[in-house]
């Protein structure tokens, strides 16, 4: 099967620091995998090539194809085009827009990509649905607990129908009982629609419930 992300040659410097040493990564449609190594080893700073929210180290080796799409050759405006049909987030901290509902953080995605709010909102309520949020609609995010404002995030993530999800320390802002809810939601994902994720991650539990887990050391995968 076609990897649906393939990088080769990922490396990446801030200044004298080498955080990234040479990367391969081939991931699969439909796979969980799981990233995990000391902080410090380049796991975040992966994540964010992978997703495009950063650019590699200049180097004619260097290649990264999402859906058979060379995302290295992309303009920004291109990209930004790319980022917001193809891939979605999911952050530790779930970064909500406080002054709008849940309703309407899962629908600016949506909005963005020029969709009607009609059709918006009625994919976001299926949505949230889903998530067993029918009752949080019109709540705000400060009237929302953490594992309530996580799956919102998930939704917001999902409206989009992205190819892949991005994961950074998902659950690490959840009491243990919200987490593991959180990660059986990630399988069920991946079961109901064949979902694809890429996940950063310190809990163990998390990452051996992937389908793949990388281990990071020194900026190389081991």
């Amino acid at each position: 099967m076609e990897p649906i992300i393939s990088a080769s040659a990922i490396y990446k410097s801030f200044g004298d620091l080498q955080v990234l040493k040479g990367v391969d990564i081939n991931i699969s449609k439909g796979e969980i995998v799981s990233i995990v190594g000391p902080s410090g080893a380049g796991k975040t700073t992966l994540l964010h090539i992978l997703s495009t929210l950063d650019n590699p180290d200049v180097r004619e080796a260097t290649k990264i194809l999402m859906d058979s799409e060379n995302i290295t050759e992309l303009s920004d405006k291109q990209l930004a085009k790319f980022r917001n049909l193809n891939i979605g987030f999911i952050f530790q901290f779930h970064q909500l827009l406080p002054e709008f509902t849940a309703l309407e953080n899962v629908c600016i995605p949506a909005f963005i990509n020029n969709q009607s709010k009609s059709k918006a909102e009625a994919k976001a309520k299926e949505l949230l649905d889903y998530l067993g949020l029918s009752n949080r609609y019109h709540h705000k995010p400060n009237e929302l607990s953490g594992g309530e404002q996580q799956r919102v995030a998930v939704a917001r993530a999902l409206i989009n129908e992205p190819k892949i999800i991005f994961a950074d320390e998902p659950s690490g802002n959840l009491d243990s009982e919200s987490a593991d809810q959180l990660h059986q939601l990630f399988l069920d994902l991946r079961d109901k629609f064949d979902q694809t994720f890429v996940i950063v991650t310190h809990n163990k539990e998390l990452a051996d419930l992937a389908d793949k887990k990388l281990t990071m050391i020194d900026g190389q995968i081991k």
